[in-house]
């Protein structure tokens, strides 16, 4: 679904352009065959990784049923030498912060957070992103971001402006248009399982 219009984009609430997108990406997701669904985001784009600092941290999220998958970026980059860091939660109103990952192979070290995701224990270790790989509901060409809706990766964004952000989506989250606010934090590159936007 490529949505189309920005006077119908604008017309809408964020709300029910969440609702649209989610819809549009769990009915691609579904559609998919189980044997190329696996090969998708198997590793980061070749072009990618030369901007990548041998030694940063990268910063994945777990993913959810529908979202771009993370598992094989987490065990590449581990592979590749990286510290691996995951979203972290102390209890539904506390803000985001990161802790490090070091189980991306059997995910031993996770636990249930506040938000229903697993993350990593409470003792685990703080650790900041340098590279960070955000989930989206949409996306545009121009690097716009639609988030789930509670601004924990803008905050977080916006608190720590050294951190290349980069989305992981399918490409049916493409949008003409987004309704932005002046707190969205853009991003540095989108990877879709056919293309990279940004970081050229």
């Amino acid at each position: 679904m490529r949505l189309p219009s920005v006077f119908w984009i604008l017309a809408i609430t964020k709300s029910d352009l969440r609702k649209s997108l989610r819809k549009a990406r769990r009915e691609h997701v579904a559609a998919q065959p189980d044997i190329v669904r696996g090969l998708l985001f198997n590793m980061p784009p070749r072009p990618l990784l030369p901007k990548i600092d041998g030694g940063a941290v990268i910063g994945l999220y777990h993913a959810t049923e529908f979202e771009a998958p993370t598992n094989a970026y987490a065990r590449f980059f581990q592979e590749a030498g990286h510290r691996i860091a995951l979203p972290h939660f102390a209890n539904e109103g506390a803000s985001m912060e990161f802790r490090e990952h070091t189980d991306p192979h059997s995910e031993t070290d996770l636990a249930p957070g506040p938000f229903g995701i697993v993350q990593p224990a409470q003792d685990a270790e703080l650790i900041s992103p340098d590279v960070l790989f955000v989930p989206l509901v949409g996306f545009t060409q121009r690097l716009e971001r639609l988030g789930q809706g509670g601004g924990h990766y803008d905050r977080w964004l916006a608190a720590n402006p050294p951190a290349k952000a980069i989305g992981l989506a399918w490409d049916v989250q493409l949008c003409d248009e987004l309704p932005i606010e002046p707190h969205d934090v853009k991003l540095d590159a989108v990877i879709t399982p056919t293309r990279m936007y940004g970081l050229d």
